[in-house]
């Protein structure tokens, strides 16, 4: 016997059923996140914003630097909550969506952000008292300042998995179908743009790092431009004698390999000297062996156009990490 109500059953409103609760279910979601979301928003601007700027603990500058455009980005976030609980999704978003800019403002001044806030802990005693009375508050738990301050970075990627989620649960005959999937495209091309800032300023980050580490005049300016992928120990192999220690710098156009410096040298101990400096475009790559996955390691064989080289890597996973890496440079070179 068939089962009672199995015929009756039509695939059609099954599929409709299934989007309304996953609409409802990421709805509430959102709803519930973004209640908790102003309210750390909140804590931010009432108890350090809102103060700083009442006491003058910090110039007008360096607050502005620390916490950017914060205020706003909790105003923006009050205007959309009421449409939230009333249940006017596509509404409040579409409403939303003119603030986006802000948080793009926020990425862009999120590493002088956090140079900022490192200096004045450092330096300013009465700032640092201030912050560490302010984390005492009941209201911040166990949260810092510093966990708080990336927030908003981390709430537009919320933002992006949330309204792409309603927006496909949304039925194409449903009056706010076109205002999701409007917010959601919108909010999804911030997402994008955000992270091309983070990875530039992560990417600038390591350059000053390596630059830092290069003396010498042929070092100057060796990193001005270049992204950065990867750095470590390798073993030259020359074709007589024996294997030579040396540092190598990947970046997406050029293998920089460097000496360091003797440790009793007076000015530069802890440094590299430029030895040479290879053009990944006019690379050919082989693994020399390495191939069986065993862990002792292997050899890459790197030919220029006037020069090849023979680099050992006794571990396995390293050999296989800078095999990729190597390979993604000179592919990027030839797109």
């Amino acid at each position: 016997m068939e089962r009672s109500g199995a015929s009756g059953r039509c695939p059609v409103q099954e599929q409709r059923a299934r989007w309304e609760r996953k609409r409802a279910c990421t709805a509430r979601e959102l709803l519930e996140t973004e209640r908790r979301y102003q309210e750390q928003l909140g804590l931010v601007a009432t108890y350090f914003v809102g103060i700083l700027r009442a006491t003058g603990t910090l110039r007008p500058a360096e607050r502005q630097a620390l916490f950017g455009p914060w205020e706003l980005i909790y105003g923006a976030s009050q205007e959309l909550l009421p449409y939230l609980e009333g249940g006017h999704w596509g509404q409040g978003l579409e409403s939303f969506c003119p603030h986006l800019e802000l948080y793009t403002q926020f990425a862009a001044n999120a590493e002088r952000s956090r140079t900022t806030l490192q200096e004045q802990l450092k330096k300013n005693k009465r700032f640092r008292r201030f912050v560490r009375l302010q984390e005492g508050r009941p209201e911040f738990g166990s949260l810092h300042l510093q966990d708080l301050l990336p927030l908003p970075l981390q709430r537009l990627q919320q933002y992006e998995n949330l309204v792409m989620a309603l927006a496909e649960n949304t039925g194409p005959n449903s009056s706010d179908h076109q205002q999701l999937t409007r917010a959601a495209r919108l909010i999804s091309e911030t997402a994008q743009r955000v992270h091309s800032i983070g990875q530039k300023q992560k990417n600038d980050q390591h350059l000053r790092r390596v630059q830092g580490l290069l003396s010498g005049r042929q070092a100057k300016g060796l990193t001005s431009g270049r992204w950065f992928l990867r750095q470590g120990w390798l073993l030259v192999v020359p074709p007589h004698g024996k294997p030579r220690p040396r540092m190598f710098f990947l970046f997406s156009d050029v293998l920089l390999m460097a000496k360091p410096r003797p440790p009793l040298h007076l000015l530069q101990s802890g440094t590299f000297a430029c030895r040479a400096l290879y053009p990944m475009a006019q690379c050919q790559l082989h693994r020399v062996f390495g191939h069986s996955g065993g862990p002792c390691g292997g050899l890459l064989s790197l030919s220029f156009p006037h020069e090849k080289l023979l680099l050992m890597c006794t571990d396995q996973e390293e050999l296989l990490r800078w095999h990729h890496s190597l390979t993604l440079a000179i592919s990027s070179q030839k797109n």
